[in-house]
């Protein structure tokens, strides 16, 4: 070791559970300085127990406290109690990337679940979470203990004739959850989280066996410990009768302990805190347990593998630089001391105003008379009694004191988040319309889920990872040692589901049942159902959605058989459309030769059979102008088929006859040759 902290004189005298007192017992002196008289009036006020210090007027009399803030405690203590463990799964473990073997996963979240079970976690968080939203931060010890699990079997005796009945005893260890109450929980003041802290401390009183067991056992030094004195700010309950006897104080101290005290207190284990600390610092992380305020029963350094310290802590909400949170009583304090003044001194007020009261003479009274009103009360008089005697009150107790007492509790949902039974709409925000419900629902849903998430990676996760390494190191036959990953599974509240279920089931109006979302949107409706068949009701529906496999085969035979249909169709179209081209491309050609086949038609018949003279010439332009008729129409007709041909499948025929190859030459008389044409 470093001569830096050789020979400390602060050290020289001072044992190691000495140093641990007086470290508590600082820690103490800060927390009762500042948070204790808070934490016992948050918890009156969440019991509904009356304190004379609770009073604000010095002539106040009743002792109502309206219960506004015990409902806002439970209201949100259930909302994140169902969004942890309303699923029934509310933890996860991912395995390591690429590994393609999930069933070690699987096996170790479903060992985790069953012992969780066993061991009644889910009822210890649910108290941490009322611990947090009362006192402002949730507190858990993890407490490692070694159990019998017993189990009805049958062994065969006799060769194997007889079968004895009997009990299979397994010894294994367990991982249970502690809850911590802050008037038992010590930590570093300057500190914001367990892991920051010097260390912390769990002082609290235990039944006397059950350090004799651990005494048997060998986990604690076997030394006398007698009965504890009483201490009334480490008691839950203050206002009971306490019980003295059989009692001892028990200060568990986890955290960092100058290393020569730890030596000088573990003689035998001065190499094992070498080893397992690996450097010679001057503090070294461990465990240390005193009782009664001086005498050590157990000091050791950190045993657990990962050396992290048993404790789980989360503040219900942050306060900035601070360890203790902010709960649901101090976000409503102030609402409920108005609201429970208020109340009283209505309450007050009628007593004046309810019960008669009478002004009496005092000397016409007869001697020894008893000035008493009550039901069949005879009151002498010496004299009139109208005279002696005359009723008054002090009025009637003013009605607004009803809207203010109203106006007072919508305060205390408001500073606290919390919905009342009678109504979302009327309380929350005033309206009754869609909008505003959506608005003011939207807001209680944030804040839930802001604690939520912080109850999740504060304390939820921690203590699952903690108890897993726990589990691995002490029990590894039946939890596999390897670095897993955990995940919180929560999911929404109560209010949030029924909210979401609101909004599924709008958006489910506005598509038919054939809509490819819609089997979908169902799910998604039923799953946020809080239903006790709900698993059910979601393998009904997948299995619904799912297709028949006769029916799928059949149906793509179907779409089979309508494709080479439309194939088909698609092939004769198109043999159509190829011969409709080839007749339009033939009468094209057949167009284009017409003219020429024309031209020399009109040749032959013009240079046919011409005689000489005068004559000749007439009948040679009498011929022109006719076999120009005759072109034009039909060059006229050609061009309307080949038009035709291409608009239609079918080409039109020519409405005339072609133009004879020999044109019969006109009758006439001709001066050449002297015979006729």
């Amino acid at each position: 070791m470093s001569e830096l902290y050789d020979n400390d004189p602060l050290m020289i005298q001072e044992a190691l559970e000495d140093w641990v007192i007086t470290k508590c017992e600082d820690w103490r002196d800060y927390y009762e300085s500042n948070y204790e008289n808070k934490f016992e009036e948050y918890y009156r006020l969440w019991r509904g127990q009356w304190d004379p210090a609770d009073s604000q007027r010095g002539s106040e009399r009743s002792r109502i406290i309206s219960p506004a803030l015990q409902q806002a405690v439970e209201s949100n203590v259930a909302e994140l109690e169902e969004a942890t463990f309303g699923r029934g799964k509310w933890f996860d473990v991912s395995d390591n990337f690429g590994d393609t073997d999930k069933q070690d996963v699987q096996f170790l979240r479903n060992k985790l679940t069953e012992d969780f079970e066993d061991c009644m976690v889910r009822k210890a968080v649910a108290e941490c979470l009322i611990n947090s939203a009362v006192f402002g931060t949730g507190i858990g010890e993890i407490v490692i203990e070694e159990m019998k699990e017993m189990a009805p079997a049958t062994q065969p005796i006799m060769g194997g004739d007889l079968q004895a009945v009997g009990v299979n005893i397994t010894e294994r260890v367990k991982v249970k959850l502690k809850p911590v109450l802050p008037q038992n929980f010590l930590i570093d003041p300057v500190a914001t989280s367990v892991e920051d802290a010097l260390g912390v401390a769990i002082d609290e009183f235990v039944s006397m066996h059950q350090v004799e067991l651990l005494q048997e056992q060998g986990v604690y030094r076997d030394v006398y410990v007698g009965p504890a004195a009483p201490d009334t700010d480490l008691e839950p309950d203050q206002d009971i009768t306490i019980y003295n006897d059989d009692k001892v104080r028990l200060t568990k101290y986890y955290g960092l302990v100058p290393r020569e005290l730890l030596d000088a207190a573990t003689s035998d284990d001065n190499e094992e805190v070498a080893d397992k600390e690996g450097s010679e610092s001057k503090y070294v992380e461990a465990v240390v347990v005193v009782a009664n305020g001086g005498i050590l029963l157990k000091a050791e350094a950190n045993p657990y593998m990962m050396i992290d310290r048993p404790v789980v802590a989360f503040p219900w909400d942050v306060v900035p630089g601070r360890f203790w949170g902010r709960g649901v009583c101090e976000k409503g304090y102030n609402s409920q001391k108005a609201l429970d003044t208020e109340l009283r001194a209505r309450i007050d007020a009628l007593s004046l105003t309810i019960h008669p009261m009478m002004a009496i003479d005092a000397t016409r009274l007869p001697r020894g008379a008893k000035p008493e009103v009550r039901p069949g009360k005879m009151i002498l008089t010496n004299g009139d009694p109208r005279e002696v005697l005359q009723p008054f009150n002090f009025g009637q107790v003013n009605q607004i004191t009803f809207a203010q007492a109203g106006a007072l509790q919508q305060m205390v949902q408001q500073a606290t988040g919390a919905v009342d039974s009678a109504g979302i709409a009327g309380q929350v925000n005033g309206e009754s319309t869609a909008a505003g419900i959506s608005m003011s629902l939207g807001a209680i849903i944030k804040r839930h889920k802001r604690t939520l998430i912080n109850f999740q990676q504060s304390f939820l996760i921690p203590f699952v990872k903690k108890a897993a390494h726990r589990y691995m190191q002490f029990d590894p036959e039946n939890y596999p040692v390897a670095d897993y990953k955990f995940n919180a599974s929560s999911t929404l509240g109560i209010i949030a589901r029924e909210y979401e279920v609101t909004q599924l089931v709008q958006l489910l109006q506005t598509m038919g049942k054939d809509s490819p979302l819609y089997n979908t949107l169902i799910q998604s409706v039923v799953d946020n159902m809080n239903l006790s068949n709900r698993e059910e009701l979601l393998a009904a529906l997948s299995q619904a959605s799912q297709p028949n496999p006769q029916a799928q085969q059949m149906q793509q035979q179907i779409q089979q058989l309508q494709m080479q249909f439309q194939q088909s169709q698609t092939a004769a179209l198109s043999a159509q459309a190829q011969e409709s081209q080839a007749r339009a491309a033939k009468l094209a050609a057949e167009a284009q030769a017409v003219p020429q086949e024309l031209e020399i038609d009109k040749i032959n018949a013009i240079t046919r059979n011409l005689k000489e003279g005068d004559a000749e010439d007439k009948e040679f332009e009498r011929r022109m102008k006719v076999a120009d008729t005759l072109i034009k129409e039909k060059t006229l007709q050609g061009k309307t088929n080949a038009n035709n041909a291409k608009g239609n499948a079918t080409p039109a025929r020519p409405s005339q006859q072609p133009l004879p190859r020999n044109i019969p030459t006109p009758t006439g008389t001709g001066t050449q040759g002297g015979g006729t044409i």
